[in-house]
C-alpha cells in the first residue's frame, strides 16, 4: 500500500494494529496467556512502573493480544487511544470512575440500555456519583439538566432497546456550552455505521460483546479515547490535571497530551478497580472485528425487511426502526447512520404483555436470549426480562413497555427469519 494513501474501513477492520509475530511469524495476532512480562533490567522495570516507558508489566494493566484490539478499534472509531475491558459495563465503571468524586452529577439520556440505567441509578449511588435524566428528544432537557456539579453528558448514538437514533450533534454542542465531556455509547451502531468523534463527541464506549465480537462467544468492554477534550481547564478533572503522588508527581494531561483519558482509565481505574479484558476473549473479538463491514451491512438490510414485514402484520400495533421511512427518527439516521439503522429493533404486540411472552416462546430459529449483536437473529420480552428491575414509569420511557418485543436481527436468509416470525405470530 502507499505510504500517503489512508487505509478504508474494511481493510483497517483486518489489518489495525496488528503485524506477523517477530519471533514465530504467526500471521494472526497469538493470545499472549501469560499474567505477567520479564523487564529488561532494574531501570526498565522502574520507567515501567513509573510511566516514563510503554510496555508490558502484567496482564490486569495491559496485554500485546488487547494491546491489538485497542489499537484497532481506536482506528475504526477514529480515536487517539483505547483501553479495553472485562466488560461495557466495566468499561462505563472506569469511565466516570475517572471522571468523578463523590457528589459529582452526570447527565444521562433516558434512553439507554436496561442495565445503564440501572447501573448508573443504583450502583453508582455507592460511589456518590448522581445521575440526572435528560430525555434525547428534548434536548433542551439536557441543558436544564446541567448543574455547577455536571461533570459529564452520557447518551447512546443508536439507543437500546428502541433503536432510535440520538442528534449526536446537538447534544455535543450542549456539553461543549457546559465544558464537559460527551460520552457516546456506539455499541448498537459500532462504527461503521457511526463515528461519534465526527459529530462532537469526546469518549466512545462499546460492549465489544455485541456488534464489534459479534459472534456472542466472548464479553468484553472498549473506552476510546477522542483525543480533543481540555482535561486541565479549570481543575475540575484532577485525576488528569493535578499531579500524582504515585507516579513521581506526573500530570497526566501534560505529559501524554490527545490520549491522557485512556492513560488515566488505565493506570488509575484498571490497575486499581481491576476489571481486565481475558486475552482469549480479546483474541476471539478481534477475529470478529475483520467482518464487522460484512457483517453490519447484512445486519441491516435484514432488519429493514424484517421491519418492513411487521408494519404490515395485523398482530403489530407498531413498529420503531429508524431505517423505515415515515419513522420519526428516520430523518436523523440518514444524518448518523446512512449505511444502515442497524441490527435491532422493538415493536409493539396488540396483545400486550400476554403476547409478548406467548410470541418469545413460539419462535424457533430465533433464540430468546439476553444478548444483542450476534449472527444468529435473538428475540426479547424487555419488560419481563432486561427491564424487569425497573418501574413501570421507568420502563415506558426506556422504550420497554408491557407491548415492547425486541429483535436483535442476524445475518441468516431474511426470508427464514420472517417465516420464524410469521409462524410464531400466528
Amino acid at each position: 500500500m502507499a505510504e500517503d494513501r489512508i487505509p478504508g474501513f474494511a481493510t483497517l477492520a483486518v489489518h489495525a494494529g496488528a503485524q506477523p509475530d517477530p519471533t514465530t511469524g504467526a500471521r494472526v495476532t497469538p493470545i499472549y496467556q501469560t499474567s505477567s512480562f520479564v523487564f529488561e533490567d532494574v531501570d526498565h522495570a522502574a520507567a515501567l512502573f513509573g510511566l516514563q516507558a510503554f510496555g508490558n508489566i502484567y496482564t490486569r494493566i495491559g496485554n500485546p493480544t488487547n494491546a491489538v484490539l485497542e489499537e484497532r478499534v481506536a482506528a475504526l472509531e477514529g480515536g487517539t487511544a483505547a483501553l479495553s475491558v472485562a466488560s461495557g459495563h466495566a468499561a462505563q465503571l472506569l469511565v466516570f470512575h475517572t471522571l468523578l468524586t463523590s457528589g459529582d452529577e452526570f447527565v444521562a439520556s433516558k434512553k439507554l440500555y436496561g442495565g445503564s440505567i440501572n447501573q448508573f441509578g443504583n450502583a453508582f449511588k455507592s460511589f456518590g456519583w448522581n445521575v440526572v435524566w435528560a430525555d434525547p428528544d428534548d434536548i433542551s432537557s439536557f441543558e436544564r439538566a446541567i448543574t455547577p456539579k455536571t461533570k459529564a453528558i452520557f447518551i447512546e448514538s443508536i439507543a437500546n432497546p428502541g433503536g432510535i437514533i440520538t442528534d449526536i450533534a446537538a447534544i455535543a454542542a450542549v456539553a461543549k456550552r457546559a465544558n464537559v465531556p460527551l460520552i457516546v455509547d456506539n455499541t448498537l451502531a459500532t462504527p461503521y455505521l457511526c463515528r461519534p468523534f465526527e459529530h462532537g463527541a469526546d469518549i466512545v464506549v462499546h460492549s465489544l460483546t455485541k456488534f464489534l465480537g459479534g459472534h456472542g462467544n466472548s464479553i468484553g468492554g472498549i473506552i476510546v479515547d477522542g483525543g480533543r477534550f481540555n482535561w486541565t481547564r479549570e481543575g475540575r478533572y484532577p485525576k488528569l490535571s493535578a499531579p500524582l503522588a504515585e507516579y513521581g508527581g506526573i500530570v497526566l494531561a501534560e505529559t501524554f497530551g490527545n490520549f491522557a483519558f485512556a492513560i488515566a482509565c488505565r493506570v488509575l481505574g484498571l490497575r486499581d478497580l481491576g476489571p481486565a479484558l481475558a486475552p482469549q476473549n480479546a483474541f476471539l473479538i478481534l477475529t470478529g472485528i475483520e467482518t464487522l463491514p460484512l457483517r453490519m451491512q447484512r445486519h441491516s438490510e435484514n432488519a429493514r425487511a424484517v421491519a418492513e414485514f411487521l408494519v404490515d402484520h395485523p398482530a403489530v400495533s407498531w413498529v420503531s426502526y429508524a431505517g423505515l421511512p415515515g419513522d420519526r427518527y428516520y430523518n436523523l439516521a440518514k444524518r448518523y447512520v446512512p449505511k444502515g439503522a442497524g441490527a435491532v429493533l422493538t415493536f409493539g404486540l396488540a396483545g400486550g404483555y400476554e403476547a409478548g411472552i406467548k410470541l418469545v416462546s413460539s419462535v424457533k430459529l430465533f433464540s430468546h436470549l439476553a444478548n444483542i449483536g450476534d449472527t444468529r437473529s435473538l428475540i426479547i420480552h424487555p419488560a419481563s426480562t432486561t427491564h424487569r428491575q425497573l418501574s413501570d414509569a421507568q420502563k415506558v420511557q426506556a422504550g420497554a413497555g408491557p407491548d415492547v418485543v425486541r429483535l436483535s436481527i442476524g445475518i441468516e436468509d431474511k426470508e427464514d427469519i420472517i417465516a420464524d416470525l410469521q409462524q410464531a405470530l400466528g
